[in-house]
């Protein structure tokens, strides 16, 4: 419960922390804008020392460095809009709001003055060149060196633009550069979650397949096994047929020895009455004597 407390508490200090350097970058960022924005306004305008002119940026330069300004300040609204909702507290987040809408406000009058500050640089460009042109179609010792010197200046400057713009076109393809390597570091983040998430659903798929593997093992065993049942009582039960029907032709037999040893001992009494009776019809006839056997027998011999 304390570790948790401790870490809540640190990330509101980070937070918080995190708040005051954001203001402390656009306050920054907003004095640097605003000199710039003041440098292109007086741009065009007489010096009372030449050697300021030379140190001067030229307006392509200032504008580029003001432009860069806004958007350091646009980053840094839009990083303060990020932090709001995670500050500690409702006042903290009352005084962040109020400071978003004041800031949104300065960024809109920072642009205006560059508008402004633009078109009063071009007025003085103007000012300046006509005033050059009078001092150029006169006469003299000083119109002369005057001419020369803008020369070496037009020169000068013309090849400071050139390297300016070379600088800036440069500038411009590295921030596309990195843009494009951030693009493509989300990408390979997104890769990287998809191929975890489709490890950790390989892993699941290949438990479940592991699963069925065994099922697999454990019925082709059981098939194996089955086949050996039925192979078995198919042989069981073909010997018991095979007993029963050789039993079965055994009593056959013997009933067919029995019937035929009764019709033979049938056939055998049916001869001796027929020979019976044979003999009896044809036995002569005797005549029917009575003998007194009481009587003494004389021999007449």
């Amino acid at each position: 419960m304390e570790s948790n407390t401790l870490s809540s508490s640190s990330s509101t200090d980070i937070v918080v922390e995190e708040f005051n350097k954001t203001k402390k970058d656009w306050d920054d960022a907003y004095l640097q804008t605003l000199a710039h924005i003041q440098a292109i306004e007086n741009y065009g305008k007489k010096s009372s020392d030449d050697n300021d002119n030379k140190k001067k940026e030229s307006l392509q330069r200032l504008n580029g460095l003001a432009q860069d300004g806004i958007a350091t300040l646009t980053t840094a609204q839009f990083n303060l809009d990020l932090l709001t909702p995670q500050l500690p507290s409702d006042d903290h987040i009352e005084n962040a709001q109020f400071t978003l809408q004041s800031w949104s406000k300065q960024i809109q009058s920072l642009r205006s003055s560059l508008r402004n500050a633009n078109l009063q640089a071009k007025a003085n460009m103007r000012k300046a060149a006509q005033e050059e042109r009078e001092l150029l179609l006169g006469g003299g010792e000083e119109s002369t060196v005057r001419r020369r010197n803008l020369q070496t200046k037009a020169g000068m400057t013309s090849a400071a633009e050139s390297i300016t713009e070379s600088l800036r076109r440069t500038r411009q393809m590295m921030v596309q550069e990195v843009e494009r390597s951030g693009s493509t570091l989300m990408a390979f983040e997104e890769s990287t979650g998809v191929l975890k998430k489709a490890e950790s659903e390989y892993k699941g798929h290949r438990s479940l397949l592991m699963r069925t593997r065994n099922l697999l093992s454990t019925m082709k065993r059981q098939d194996v096994l089955d086949r050996i049942i039925l192979i078995t009582g198919f042989v069981l039960f073909s010997l018991a047929v095979l007993y029963v029907v050789s039993k079965r032709i055994g009593i056959l037999k013997l009933q067919r020895k029995v019937i035929g040893a009764i019709k033979a001992g049938m056939a055998a009494g049916d001869a001796e009455v027929a020979i019976n009776h044979l003999a009896q019809v044809n036995e002569p006839a005797l005549p029917d004597v009575d003998f007194d056997l009481g009587q003494p027998m004389h021999d007449e011999l």
